[in-house]
């Protein structure tokens, strides 16, 4: 499997690159500064397992490599990582299919926490039994809080972490209960006695 890092900023991509080798040391992954190389180092580098897409690209506008990448790999992670400030794009994004906004100004630490989750995400997605025992811990709280009606900042300050991260751990969450909502979340576990 193979992770990509697709920006036209070289200095960017580097620093991405950086970042990922950090949470998987000997990685494949591979650099592009356009969307319409990615057929070509796919079938030369194999399967994505992660893709990294920065918005403003020569080959695409708006949220286009979002829906194209989407489109090709729906189940493949995918971390927008750009410029543009989150309350101008971000809901496009994840409305488009992205898993998650980084802007570029978050910093090393923020931007490597947040792919280091979308990379650690579980691949096992079964049906839950009306337990909750195959929920985190981390999981378990996001439930009660979402059901606390509270906002990702809310959540954020609460556990001392933040929004970026929030936003990953809520779609890892959405992806164990097979959910695409908070209210989706909230309703599946009241129903299933996880409330």
């Amino acid at each position: 499997m193979t992770i990509y890092v697709i920006d036209d900023h070289p200095l960017m991509r580097e620093a991405v690159v950086m970042l990922l080798r950090r949470q998987r040391a000997g990685a494949d992954i591979v650099e592009l500064d356009r969307l319409s190389g990615l057929a070509a180092a796919v079938s030369q580098h194999g399967e994505p397992e992660l893709f990294c897409l920065d918005l403003k690209l020569p080959d695409t506008v708006g949220v286009s490599g979002v829906i194209e990448l989407k489109t090709r790999y729906p189940k493949t992670p995918l971390a927008v990582i750009s410029a543009a400030p989150a309350d101008d794009v971000e809901e496009q994004c994840v409305d488009a299919g992205a898993d998650i906004y980084i802007e570029k100004s978050s910093g090393a630490a923020e931007i490597g926490a947040a792919l280091r989750a979308l990379l650690v995400a579980d691949s096992g997605f079964e049906e839950l039994a009306p337990t909750d025992s195959k929920l985190s811990k981390r999981q378990k709280q996001l439930i009660v809080m979402l059901d606390q009606g509270l906002s990702n900042r809310d959540i954020a300050e609460s556990l001392g972490i933040s929004e970026h991260t929030v936003k990953v751990h809520l779609w890892r969450l959405f992806r164990r209960l097979g959910v695409k909502s908070r209210t989706q979340t909230v309703h599946y576990a009241r129903t299933h006695g996880l409330l």
